[in-house]
């Protein structure tokens, strides 16, 4: 297989585009152009500490836009990582790919913006070499791939990408179609964006502590919900979400609607972990201690966070505790309590939303399953429904390996 040798990754000063750049240079690129507006050695230092390699710094060389066509004329493929923004990604793109030399790829890192609406920005000849390459953060943890295809796209490209995507950079790759947030996120979002509106809707009974606490690491998920959106960054969360509402219209629309005190969150710069503030805030006191605080949405304030202990949860934690999985998921089934009805209904709603995208995006349905799993660290939608629903879809993700009983 022909190797990418040399990369230039454009927006590299950017936690993803760092980020990427390390895993190109860890993987088999003798050069990485980590090209940006500033810092770039900053850049460096972010990228050799994303993969703890100190061995990839001499392949990282920084740059900026006054290098582009020196860079991006050298390059067997262009990566664009910079903001979220279709325009200034087509014009980037534009600017870039005046200097492509014959037979590179270019790709763009979007997480959920239309490729083929961003590959106009190309002249017509290299479209059919343009495609979604869109890691998941954090790339050295998290190993899903959604690799999209435009409708200029050869099947030989899909091939040479998905090979060399999986064998020289040890992804898992799901090809997918140019559809709103590509599969991972627009299953992963709903389900959060959902979590979201019952903890508005719940807010008289704690809000966004209480639906954590019904899904906690014992509904086979890495980590809660309201936790997620927090982790990845509300202002992320509100641009996902706001594609989604514009660009689909399907059973589950509903779901692409934001509650207003994400809003007033996101308009008052709280973005979750980043800023020190959103959803959910630390508090270190002058002696050292730590109080976890959380936003109420009743009173617009932040207050201790909540221990709650439902008594289905509490029952499934002691048998998974003792790897009694299936009475832990007949715990869940039986029990009508508020919470676990509230649990119950959308994990259903997620088993089934993912299988309505995976028709419609992925060429086989292993993909929503591949990108639940790798993407999110949650129990796939198909082993999942497997282990509490009794259906027997074909997986190949042991469902055990998800459910922890410790949160």
């Amino acid at each position: 297989m022909k190797s990418m040798k040399t990369v230039t990754v454009l927006g590299a000063a950017g936690a993803m585009g760092s980020n990427i750049s390390a895993i190109f240079a860890s993987f088999g690129a003798a050069k990485v152009y980590m090209l940006d507006i500033g810092k770039p050695d900053k850049a460096i230092d972010k990228a050799v500490k994303s993969v703890r390699a100190e061995s990839i710094r001499n392949r990282l060389i920084p740059a900026d836009y006054s290098m582009l066509e020196e860079c991006v004329s050298e390059s067997d493929l262009v990566f664009e990582s910079v903001i979220e923004n279709i325009d200034i990604k087509k014009d980037v793109t534009k600017k870039a790919s005046q200097f492509l030399k014959q037979g590179a790829y270019f790709c763009t890192g979007t997480s959920g913006l239309s490729i083929n609406e961003i590959s106009k920005a190309l002249p017509e000849d290299f479209r059919k070499k343009y495609f979604g390459v869109h890691f998941f953060n954090p790339p050295y943890n998290m190993t899903l791939c959604e690799l999209i295809k435009t409708d200029t796209s050869e099947q030989s490209d899909v091939d040479y990408l998905k090979d060399y995507l999986s064998k020289q950079l040890l992804r898992t790759v799901v090809v997918c179609k140019d559809r709103p947030a590509f599969v991972g996120n627009r299953v992963g979002f709903q389900f959060i964006n959902a979590a979201l509106q019952l903890a508005d809707k719940y807010a008289n009974e704690g809000g966004l502590d209480y639906i954590d606490a019904i899904f906690g690491t014992f509904t086979g998920r890495l980590m809660a919900p309201c936790n997620t959106a927090d982790f990845v960054g509300l202002d992320v969360h509100k641009a996902i979400i706001d594609n989604l509402s514009a660009n689909t219209d399907d059973y589950e629309k509903q779901s692409y609607v934001l509650t207003d005190y994400l809003k007033e969150l996101v308009g008052n710069k709280k973005l979750g972990r980043k800023s020190g503030e959103g959803l959910f805030k630390l508090q270190i006191n002058e002696d050292g201690t730590k109080i976890p605080l959380v936003y109420d949405i009743q009173t617009k304030q932040y207050r201790v966070k909540n221990r709650y202990k439902f008594p289905f949860a509490e029952k499934m934690k002691a048998y998974l505790q003792n790897g009694d999985y299936q009475l832990a998921f007949n715990v869940l089934r039986e029990d009508n309590s508020q919470e676990a009805i509230i649990c119950k209904n959308l994990l259903k709603r997620y088993v089934n939303y993912a299988l309505f995208v995976g028709k419609e995006v992925c060429d086989d349905m292993s993909g929503v399953d591949d990108a639940l799993a790798t993407g999110f660290g949650w129990c796939p939608p198909l082993a999942l429904s497997n282990a509490l629903f009794g259906t027997n879809y074909p997986t190949k993700y042991d469902y055990r390996s998800f459910f922890k009983a410790g949160k």
